[in-house]
């Protein structure tokens, strides 16, 4: 059972680390720390922190180790993003791989700060000879952030590349010594006990930037690392509003209406005022014609590079658009040609997705899918893919948006490109 008291257990470790790290002793002060006997070690859940008996009987240098290695799961806010990636990828979100990510990363910030850990432990340079990476040891904790190590964690281990010397990441993670520490965030107690702006991103943001200037000037721990921390808790958009947002910016940017013609009631009283001498009637338009619904044309990437998994978010993508968007909607399989083409409708876009039956295998080439949509002339183009092939002579008349799994994307030469992996 917790004990809602400050923890006894970490009260060592805490003050210790006024002099080994400034920065997460700045940094503790926003966290709850409570001892539980039902913790073997410790357990983050949003801002609170609990030690259990098994911290009590670790020596000094490694609680100092084990409270920084939470600290940075509240500081970064994992159990937050967590929750939102959960909500983000619905059933297919796996909260173990995500804590294997999260594990992963601030311990080898920890350990790069000068503290220890129990041993054996998970760092971000040991998970990445295990999945084959080919990685800077240097420059680790400036390119990786939670949520695109997850994307890549989540695909190796789902099959979707060819990692023979992968093996079973769970099984990998455990012999490192990963055991799951973290939950999504918190209880009734933390959100009573929690001060006010401790849950808010913007304020851990502020917290974090004042806390790695004064490990800077004390020349210590973790703000002496002397690297960017990428996993710095950041305001994101996630893909899938961006994505939304282009295409509703498309969708209005329709031509312009002719301006409106005068109704024959108006025509008729500005007649007789103008034989009276009188003042015109005040203006009256006339009915104007609806005008065609936009039309958008989604091309789906079927090819042999593209994993299930991956195609499945494709399909679920689709399906959000055919739900969301007030168009014309038609949907277009390709790989090296074109291999199906259906429209979605409001009533049975559903029924349709699920009917599809996908080819597998081939290449892939934009040509053909980039000339028929030009056919079409939809409002806006959305193509997910991987962007591996060539694209041909064409380009759209319309905004073209790409939409790939990759973490960075490559460039292509027109349209706008998101990654699927933020």
């Amino acid at each position: 059972m917790a004990d809602m008291r400050h923890s006894t257990r970490a009260t060592a470790a805490l003050q210790a680390l006024t002099e080994a790290d400034p920065a997460l002793a700045t940094l503790a002060l926003w966290c709850q720390h409570r001892d539980d006997d039902a913790t073997t070690l410790a357990h983050t859940a949003g801002t609170e922190i609990r030690y259990g008996p098994g911290f009590a009987a670790l020596p000094l240098h490694e609680q100092i180790g084990v409270a920084g290695h939470h600290i940075l799961h509240v500081a970064l806010q994992h159990s937050a993003r967590m929750q939102e990636m959960g909500t983000r990828m619905g059933p297919e979100f796996d909260p173990e791989i995500w804590q294997i990510g999260c594990d992963a990363l601030v311990n080898e910030a920890v350990l790069a700060a000068g503290h220890a850990l129990p041993r054996p432990t998970i760092t971000l340079k040991r998970l990445m000879r295990v999945l084959g990476e080919a990685a800077d040891p240097a420059k680790l904790l400036a390119e990786w952030d939670a949520e695109r190590l997850y994307h890549m964690l989540h695909l190796s281990q789902s099959g979707g590349r060819a990692r023979g010397q992968a093996g079973d990441l769970r099984s990998a993670a455990r012999a490192q010594g990963f055991q799951p520490d973290l939950s999504p965030a918190a209880g009734e107690a933390e959100a009573r006990d929690a001060p006010d702006n401790a849950a808010d991103g913007s304020d851990w943001r502020a917290h974090l930037t004042r806390a790695l200037a004064l490990g800077r000037a004390a020349g210590i721990g973790l703000g002496a690392l002397g690297t960017r921390l990428a996993d710095l808790p950041q305001p994101r958009v996630p893909w899938e509003l961006w994505l939304r947002r282009l295409l509703m910016r498309a969708m209005l940017a329709r031509p312009l209406r002719p301006p409106p013609r005068p109704s024959r009631r108006w025509l008729a009283l500005a007649g007789r005022a103008v034989q009276e001498g009188a003042t015109l009637p005040p203006w009256q338009a006339g009915p104007v014609a609806i005008g065609p619904a936009p039309k958008l044309v989604i091309a789906l990437d079927c090819s042999g590079s593209i994993p299930t998994e991956t195609l499945r978010r494709f399909l679920a993508e689709t399906g959000g658009m055919a739900r969301r968007m007030q168009a014309e909607i038609t949907l277009l399989g390709f790989d090296e040609a074109i291999r199906f083409e259906t429209p979605l409708s409001p009533a049975d876009w559903r029924r349709t997705l699920e009917s599809l039956d996908l080819p597998e295998g081939g290449g892939t080439d934009f040509a053909p899918v980039l000339a028929r949509a030009e056919a079409l002339h939809p409002s806006a183009l959305v193509i997910l893919s991987d962007l591996d092939g060539p694209l041909g002579p064409r380009r759209p008349p319309c905004p073209v948006i790409w939409a790939s799994p990759a973490p960075e994307p490559r460039e292509m030469p027109f349209g706008t490109v998101l990654s699927l992996a933020r």
